[in-house]
Protein backbone atom coordinates (compact mmCIF):
# COMPACT_ATOMS: atom_id res chain seq x y z
CA UNK A 1 0.00 0.00 0.00
CA UNK A 2 1.24 3.44 -0.85
CA UNK A 3 2.17 5.85 2.10
CA UNK A 4 -0.41 8.28 2.79
CA UNK A 5 1.94 11.39 1.99
CA UNK A 6 1.52 9.46 -1.98
CA UNK A 7 -1.96 8.60 -1.40
CA UNK A 8 -2.83 11.97 -0.97
CA UNK A 9 -0.24 13.95 -3.24
CA UNK A 10 -1.95 11.24 -6.18
CA UNK A 11 -5.45 12.54 -5.49
CA UNK A 12 -4.03 16.28 -5.59
CA UNK A 13 -2.85 15.82 -8.91
CA UNK A 14 -5.49 13.80 -10.29
CA UNK A 15 -7.82 16.55 -9.29
CA UNK A 16 -5.42 19.29 -10.29
CA UNK A 17 -5.36 17.43 -13.93
CA UNK A 18 -8.90 16.98 -13.68
CA UNK A 19 -9.81 20.60 -12.88
CA UNK A 20 -7.20 21.90 -15.51
CA UNK A 21 -8.84 19.73 -18.96
CA UNK A 22 -12.03 20.80 -17.15
CA UNK A 23 -11.95 24.53 -17.37
CA UNK A 24 -9.86 24.01 -20.75
CA UNK A 25 -13.02 22.64 -22.06
CA UNK A 26 -14.72 26.48 -20.76
CA UNK A 27 -12.68 27.86 -23.76
CA UNK A 28 -10.96 31.27 -23.02
CA UNK A 29 -12.91 34.64 -22.15
CA UNK A 30 -12.01 37.33 -20.05
CA UNK A 31 -12.60 35.48 -17.03
CA UNK A 32 -10.20 32.49 -18.16
CA UNK A 33 -6.88 33.48 -16.44
CA UNK A 34 -8.30 34.78 -13.18
CA UNK A 35 -10.15 31.51 -12.61
CA UNK A 36 -7.01 29.38 -13.34
CA UNK A 37 -5.07 31.37 -11.31
CA UNK A 38 -7.60 30.81 -8.10
CA UNK A 39 -8.29 27.46 -8.91
CA UNK A 40 -4.97 25.86 -9.88
CA UNK A 41 -1.41 25.04 -8.74
CA UNK A 42 -1.69 24.92 -5.44
CA UNK A 43 -3.32 23.60 -1.80
CA UNK A 44 -3.25 20.22 -0.50
CA UNK A 45 -6.78 19.46 -2.00
CA UNK A 46 -8.02 17.84 1.65
CA UNK A 47 -11.95 18.42 0.90
CA UNK A 48 -11.37 16.38 -2.49
CA UNK A 49 -9.61 13.93 -0.70
CA UNK A 50 -12.31 13.71 1.47
CA UNK A 51 -14.93 13.33 -1.03
CA UNK A 52 -13.16 11.30 -3.43
CA UNK A 53 -12.21 8.74 -0.43
CA UNK A 54 -16.08 8.84 1.32
CA UNK A 55 -17.13 7.64 -2.27
CA UNK A 56 -14.57 4.72 -2.23
CA UNK A 57 -16.13 3.37 1.05
CA UNK A 58 -19.16 2.90 -1.00
CA UNK A 59 -18.17 1.81 -4.66
CA UNK A 60 -19.28 5.20 -6.07
CA UNK A 61 -17.83 4.90 -9.61
CA UNK A 62 -14.14 7.00 -10.01
CA UNK A 63 -15.55 9.25 -12.36
CA UNK A 64 -18.36 10.53 -10.18
CA UNK A 65 -16.53 10.95 -7.35
CA UNK A 66 -13.59 12.98 -9.35
CA UNK A 67 -16.38 15.54 -10.72
CA UNK A 68 -17.78 16.08 -7.50
CA UNK A 69 -14.23 16.14 -5.65
CA UNK A 70 -13.90 18.97 -8.49
CA UNK A 71 -16.61 20.64 -7.48
CA UNK A 72 -15.62 21.41 -3.58
CA UNK A 73 -12.38 22.59 -4.98
CA UNK A 74 -13.76 25.59 -7.48
CA UNK A 75 -16.30 26.12 -3.84
CA UNK A 76 -13.30 26.36 -1.96
CA UNK A 77 -11.63 28.11 -4.08
CA UNK A 78 -14.53 30.74 -4.72
CA UNK A 79 -14.77 31.68 -1.03
CA UNK A 80 -10.82 31.77 -0.75
CA UNK A 81 -11.07 34.43 -3.41
CA UNK A 82 -13.54 36.23 -1.90
CA UNK A 83 -12.35 36.36 1.91
CA UNK A 84 -8.98 37.60 0.61
CA UNK A 85 -10.70 40.65 -0.54
CA UNK A 86 -10.21 44.17 1.09
CA UNK A 87 -13.35 43.95 2.98
CA UNK A 88 -12.37 40.77 4.18
CA UNK A 89 -9.40 39.70 4.89
CA UNK A 90 -7.56 41.91 2.78
CA UNK A 91 -4.42 39.26 2.13
CA UNK A 92 -1.95 39.90 -0.96
CA UNK A 93 -0.90 36.44 -0.68
CA UNK A 94 -2.48 32.64 -1.07
CA UNK A 95 -0.77 29.28 -1.92
CA UNK A 96 2.46 30.99 -2.29
CA UNK A 97 0.78 34.05 -5.38
CA UNK A 98 -0.51 37.20 -5.46
CA UNK A 99 -3.99 36.99 -4.57
CA UNK A 100 -6.60 37.62 -7.19
CA UNK A 101 -7.44 40.94 -6.23
CA UNK A 102 -3.93 42.15 -6.30
CA UNK A 103 -3.26 40.57 -9.57
CA UNK A 104 -5.82 41.78 -11.47
CA UNK A 105 -8.05 43.88 -9.29
CA UNK A 106 -11.51 43.80 -7.03
CA UNK A 107 -14.06 43.78 -9.34
CA UNK A 108 -12.43 40.83 -10.91
CA UNK A 109 -11.66 39.06 -8.07
CA UNK A 110 -15.45 38.99 -7.26
CA UNK A 111 -16.70 38.34 -10.53
CA UNK A 112 -13.89 35.27 -10.28
CA UNK A 113 -15.56 34.00 -6.70
CA UNK A 114 -18.86 34.18 -8.41
CA UNK A 115 -18.29 32.20 -11.72
CA UNK A 116 -16.18 29.92 -9.11
CA UNK A 117 -19.14 28.99 -7.30
CA UNK A 118 -21.64 28.48 -10.24
CA UNK A 119 -19.33 26.12 -11.41
CA UNK A 120 -19.42 24.21 -8.81
CA UNK A 121 -22.94 23.63 -8.53
CA UNK A 122 -23.17 23.25 -12.32
CA UNK A 123 -20.50 20.39 -12.17
CA UNK A 124 -22.89 18.40 -9.14
CA UNK A 125 -26.29 19.04 -11.95
CA UNK A 126 -23.91 17.51 -14.67
CA UNK A 127 -22.41 14.41 -12.20
CA UNK A 128 -22.24 11.14 -15.21
CA UNK A 129 -24.33 8.16 -13.87
CA UNK A 130 -26.06 9.27 -10.95
CA UNK A 131 -29.74 10.00 -10.64
CA UNK A 132 -31.21 13.36 -10.33
CA UNK A 133 -32.37 12.66 -6.74
CA UNK A 134 -28.74 12.19 -5.62
CA UNK A 135 -27.88 15.06 -7.40
CA UNK A 136 -30.60 17.31 -6.02
CA UNK A 137 -29.83 15.94 -2.91
CA UNK A 138 -26.06 16.64 -2.88
CA UNK A 139 -27.17 20.23 -4.27
CA UNK A 140 -29.38 21.09 -1.88
CA UNK A 141 -26.44 19.97 1.20
CA UNK A 142 -23.72 21.79 -0.60
CA UNK A 143 -26.30 25.36 -1.13
CA UNK A 144 -26.68 25.14 2.51
CA UNK A 145 -23.10 23.97 3.78
CA UNK A 146 -21.50 27.01 1.85
CA UNK A 147 -24.83 29.48 2.61
CA UNK A 148 -26.48 31.58 5.10
CA UNK A 149 -26.53 28.84 7.38
CA UNK A 150 -22.90 27.37 6.63
CA UNK A 151 -19.55 28.90 5.08
CA UNK A 152 -21.57 32.74 4.68
CA UNK A 153 -22.32 32.75 7.97
CA UNK A 154 -19.32 32.04 9.39
CA UNK A 155 -18.07 34.49 7.63
CA UNK A 156 -20.11 37.08 8.91
CA UNK A 157 -19.77 35.66 12.40
CA UNK A 158 -16.36 36.27 11.80
CA UNK A 159 -16.31 39.81 10.72
CA UNK A 160 -18.79 40.69 13.36
CA UNK A 161 -16.72 39.35 15.95
CA UNK A 162 -13.85 41.69 15.06
CA UNK A 163 -15.69 44.76 15.43
CA UNK A 164 -17.06 43.40 18.78
CA UNK A 165 -16.50 44.94 21.96
CA UNK A 166 -17.29 41.30 23.51
CA UNK A 167 -14.24 38.90 23.08
CA UNK A 168 -15.76 34.99 22.01
CA UNK A 169 -15.84 32.57 24.34
CA UNK A 170 -14.67 28.64 23.24
CA UNK A 171 -18.55 27.73 22.45
CA UNK A 172 -18.69 31.03 20.07
CA UNK A 173 -15.32 30.37 17.99
CA UNK A 174 -16.06 26.60 18.15
CA UNK A 175 -19.53 27.78 16.51
CA UNK A 176 -18.22 30.14 14.02
CA UNK A 177 -15.34 28.04 12.57
CA UNK A 178 -17.90 24.39 12.73
CA UNK A 179 -19.50 27.13 9.69
CA UNK A 180 -16.87 28.90 8.05
CA UNK A 181 -14.40 25.87 8.13
CA UNK A 182 -16.04 22.99 8.87
CA UNK A 183 -19.45 22.92 7.05
CA UNK A 184 -17.45 22.35 3.64
CA UNK A 185 -15.56 19.44 5.38
CA UNK A 186 -18.93 17.55 6.40
CA UNK A 187 -20.24 18.33 2.88
CA UNK A 188 -17.06 16.49 1.62
CA UNK A 189 -16.69 13.87 4.00
CA UNK A 190 -20.58 12.79 3.78
CA UNK A 191 -20.68 12.85 -0.49
CA UNK A 192 -20.37 9.27 -0.63
CA UNK A 193 -22.87 8.46 1.68
CA UNK A 194 -25.31 10.93 -0.18
CA UNK A 195 -23.97 9.81 -4.11
CA UNK A 196 -24.98 6.27 -2.43
CA UNK A 197 -28.36 6.89 -0.71
CA UNK A 198 -26.77 5.19 2.28
CA UNK A 199 -26.56 6.88 6.07
CA UNK A 200 -24.21 9.46 6.64
CA UNK A 201 -24.43 9.89 10.49
CA UNK A 202 -21.24 7.89 11.26
CA UNK A 203 -19.18 10.38 8.39
CA UNK A 204 -21.14 13.27 9.76
CA UNK A 205 -19.54 12.91 13.09
CA UNK A 206 -16.28 12.43 11.87
CA UNK A 207 -16.65 15.18 9.84
CA UNK A 208 -17.60 17.38 12.76
CA UNK A 209 -14.30 16.04 14.59
CA UNK A 210 -11.99 16.87 12.23
CA UNK A 211 -13.47 19.88 10.82
CA UNK A 212 -12.83 21.76 14.79
CA UNK A 213 -9.22 19.48 14.97
CA UNK A 214 -8.75 21.62 11.49
CA UNK A 215 -9.16 24.82 12.79
CA UNK A 216 -7.22 24.12 15.58
CA UNK A 217 -4.30 23.16 13.75
CA UNK A 218 -4.28 26.27 11.87
CA UNK A 219 -4.90 28.33 14.81
CA UNK A 220 -1.41 26.68 16.03
CA UNK A 221 0.21 27.49 12.77
CA UNK A 222 -0.64 30.55 12.98
CA UNK A 223 1.92 31.18 16.21
CA UNK A 224 4.42 28.38 14.98
CA UNK A 225 3.88 27.97 11.42
CA UNK A 226 6.30 29.21 8.63
CA UNK A 227 5.16 31.80 6.57
CA UNK A 228 7.32 30.46 3.09
CA UNK A 229 6.22 27.13 3.91
CA UNK A 230 2.60 28.45 4.40
CA UNK A 231 2.96 30.28 1.39
CA UNK A 232 0.28 33.08 3.09
CA UNK A 233 0.59 35.78 5.97
CA UNK A 234 0.35 34.34 9.32
CA UNK A 235 0.03 35.97 12.83
CA UNK A 236 -2.98 38.23 11.45
CA UNK A 237 -4.83 36.79 13.93
CA UNK A 238 -2.58 37.63 16.61
CA UNK A 239 -2.15 41.58 15.38
CA UNK A 240 -5.83 41.68 14.89
CA UNK A 241 -5.86 40.93 18.24
CA UNK A 242 -8.88 38.15 17.81
CA UNK A 243 -10.09 34.98 20.42
CA UNK A 244 -8.65 31.80 18.68
CA UNK A 245 -8.91 28.10 20.47
CA UNK A 246 -4.69 29.03 20.79
CA UNK A 247 -5.70 32.25 22.83
CA UNK A 248 -8.24 30.84 25.05
CA UNK A 249 -6.84 27.43 25.71
CA UNK A 250 -3.03 27.92 25.51
CA UNK A 251 -0.90 26.56 23.04
CA UNK A 252 -0.18 22.54 24.57
CA UNK A 253 -4.04 22.88 25.60
CA UNK A 254 -4.83 23.05 22.40
CA UNK A 255 -2.91 20.45 20.85
CA UNK A 256 -4.42 18.17 22.97
CA UNK A 257 -7.84 18.94 21.73
CA UNK A 258 -7.00 18.67 18.44
CA UNK A 259 -5.50 14.77 19.26
CA UNK A 260 -8.86 14.11 21.26
CA UNK A 261 -10.62 15.20 18.15
CA UNK A 262 -9.00 12.89 15.56
CA UNK A 263 -9.34 10.22 18.33
CA UNK A 264 -13.14 10.60 18.19
CA UNK A 265 -13.04 10.89 14.17
CA UNK A 266 -11.38 7.78 14.02
CA UNK A 267 -13.44 6.02 16.14
CA UNK A 268 -16.33 6.73 14.32
CA UNK A 269 -14.96 5.32 11.30
CA UNK A 270 -15.07 2.11 12.75
CA UNK A 271 -18.14 0.13 11.19
CA UNK A 272 -16.27 0.92 7.71
CA UNK A 273 -13.68 -1.41 8.02
CA UNK A 274 -10.21 -1.17 5.87
CA UNK A 275 -12.20 0.64 3.21
CA UNK A 276 -11.91 3.83 5.73
CA UNK A 277 -8.26 4.22 6.48
CA UNK A 278 -7.19 6.70 4.01
CA UNK A 279 -10.07 8.72 5.92
CA UNK A 280 -8.32 7.88 9.22
CA UNK A 281 -4.86 8.80 7.85
CA UNK A 282 -6.15 12.21 6.65
CA UNK A 283 -7.55 12.66 9.87
CA UNK A 284 -4.29 12.22 11.60
CA UNK A 285 -2.58 14.21 8.74
CA UNK A 286 -5.05 17.52 9.50
CA UNK A 287 -2.58 17.60 13.03
CA UNK A 288 0.52 16.74 11.88
CA UNK A 289 0.78 19.20 8.86
CA UNK A 290 2.96 21.97 8.66
CA UNK A 291 1.14 24.24 6.00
Amino acid sequence: MPSFQSLLNDTASSVELALSEMLEKQGDNLMSNPIRHAVLGGGKRLRAFLVIHSCNIFDVQKETATQAAMAIECLHAYSLVHDDLPCMDDDALRRGKPTVHVKWNEAIATLTGDALQTLAFELIACLPKVDADRKIELIKKLAKASGMQGMVLGQAQDIQAEKSERSLNLDDISSLQRNKTGALIEWSATAGAVLSDNSDKELLNYARSIGLAFQIQDDILDIEGDTILAGKRLQKDVSAGKATFVSLLGIENAKTRAKQLVEEAIQALSIYGDKAEPMRQVAKFIIERKL
